[in-house]
């Protein structure tokens, strides 16, 4: 079976393009709704977390490493640290429940 690849992308492509250009083209006028407003505001962030969490949970060797690294990023985030201090503090959490859950 002889497979075209360009073909694929360009569907892909296609797709891809349709979806963002749809929402312009459909809506013309300025969105005045508060509530649609927030709504759209949060997408993005909704988005994200629901493809990273469970990304999250099987990143590592154990979920229990998992949901420790989980754990302290939240702690260090809502103390508003930046973002390398927040994965840097996460990385080293697992690293220690990994290394403790080798003796078990």
């Amino acid at each position: 079976m002889n497979h075209n690849t360009y073909i694929y992308i360009l569907v892909m492509a296609g797709v891809t393009y349709l979806i963002r250009m749809f929402p312009m083209v459909l809506i013309k006028k300025e969105i005045t709704s508060p509530y649609m407003k927030s709504f759209l505001y949060y997408v993005p962030y909704a988005c994200l977390a629901a493809m990273t969490f469970p990304a999250i949970l099987s990143s590592t060797a154990s979920t229990i490493s998992a949901a420790a690294g989980f754990a302290v990023a939240l702690v260090i985030a809502y103390w508003e640290k930046s973002l390398l201090t927040v994965a840097f503090a996460a990385c080293c959490a697992v690293f220690i429940v990994e290394r403790i859950l080798q003796f078990f």
